[in-house]
């Protein structure tokens, strides 16, 4: 029996359909939009539990049908955490009517999706998004409220999926939960410019706020004031000021374009005219354009390597200090050479690992270990 899965991701709808691309999203958001398409792909029928940005109730888009929940300035403070926001996110998933109800990024909805799962006779998956999410001491969660719903949830859910062997052991150390590993998705319809078609030495792209580092980034344009830096990045309402200053910041600087924040159906524009993609987080799960960049042949030099991969692979460069970062960035755009190879590297990785097939395995069998249809 093939199971019916429903995402319930209320900022989901931008990655999915276009025209509301303009409101954002992040990297869980597009890991579950790609993992919902390949699933229709594969015969699965899929729907996603979303915000209400003015669309219809029940609008399709690739084959996923949606049931709107809440719009996100409805209800009254205090009062709308109940209603309009728990009880139409409720009716939403009765709506759509499946057998495995999907959440992703730690928060209180893990906790709501889980007790509606039991409710229902139904079951619950929870999927890691950030190495964040695996410790109670450096959750993203802002109220206690909500990192209480959090831990009923994680421990509740049916089956947690984990990115990384990494997330995997703090999962079990932290909170004594076990999980699966389940790897990333990624669009690997990217086009692979020669070098001197790219005309983005340094791409940058993340949401602002402090625990991505773009001060870092800044720092690094600036010691290579002969390469050309593009910064992409939205403004978070928790750090609006950081936004102002970075932007501020990036005027001052010639040799830095500052775009804002762009859509995910335009970002791929960026990624072929990149050469090198620079990551300066401090704490990351495995990053949506790591995955972006490899597929347009762009390295990564960065921080951050889940899984070993940028030094294992040679996909870039794995650095530890902004004096590495710096060295690894200019070695590669110096040797033309040395890029290319590297550019190759990145495009046969991808190809190799990320296709439907290989990618799909990790999350069929996860879905058969839930024993669907089966007798108890």
């Amino acid at each position: 029996m093939t199971p019916s899965i429903c995402f319930v991701g209320l900022e989901n709808l931008p990655v999915l359909a276009p025209e509301y691309g303009a409101h954002g999203a992040g990297g869980a958001q597009v890991q579950q939009t790609l993992l919902a398409k390949a699933l229709v792909r594969r015969g699965f029928r899929v729907s996603m539990v979303v915000a209400d940005y003015g669309q219809p109730d029940g609008a399709q888009w690739s084959g996923i049908t949606t049931y709107k929940a809440f719009r996100h300035d409805a209800g009254l403070p205090g009062l709308r955490f109940v209603f309009p926001r728990w009880t139409t996110t409720w009716s939403a998933m009765k709506r759509a009517d499946s057998d495995i109800y999907y959440v992703s990024c730690a928060g209180m909805l893990i906790g709501q999706v889980s007790l509606f799962a039991r409710l229902h006779g139904r079951k619950a998956i929870f999927r890691i998004a950030s190495d964040s999410d695996c410790d109670p001491r450096t959750v993203l969660i802002r109220h206690w409220r909500d990192k209480k719903l959090y831990a009923f949830g994680l421990h509740r859910a049916d089956l947690v999926l984990a990115q990384t062997e990494k997330q995997q052991l703090a999962l079990q150390g932290n909170f004594g939960r076990s999980s699966r590993i389940a790897r990333s998705l990624a669009d690997l319809h990217g086009s692979d410019r020669r070098f001197s078609e790219r005309d983005i030495d340094v791409l940058w792209v993340s949401n602002i706020q402090p625990l991505k580092r773009p001060d870092r980034f800044l720092d690094l344009a600036r010691s290579l004031p002969h390469r050309r830096f593009h910064m992409v990045g939205g403004p978070m309402s928790a750090h609006a000021s950081l936004y102002s200053d970075i932007q501020q910041r990036c005027a001052t600087l010639p040799n830095v374009q500052f775009h804002g924040k762009i859509s995910y159906h335009e970002i791929n524009s960026y990624f072929e005219r990149t050469r090198i993609l620079v990551n300066t987080s401090d704490i990351e799960g495995f990053p949506n354009t790591y995955l972006q960049a490899w597929a347009h042949g762009a390295p990564v030099a960065a921080f951050h390597d889940p899984n070993g991969f940028v030094a294992g692979h040679r996909l870039g460069a794995a650095v530890l200090s902004d004096e590495d970062l710096t060295k690894a960035v200019e070695d590669l755009l110096s040797d033309e050479e040395h890029w290319r190879d590297a550019n190759a590297r990145c495009v046969e990785f991808m190809r190799t690992r990320y296709g439907d097939d290989m990618s799909l395995r990790e999350y069929e069998a996860a879905f058969q270990q839930l024993n669907i249809g089966k007798p108890a």
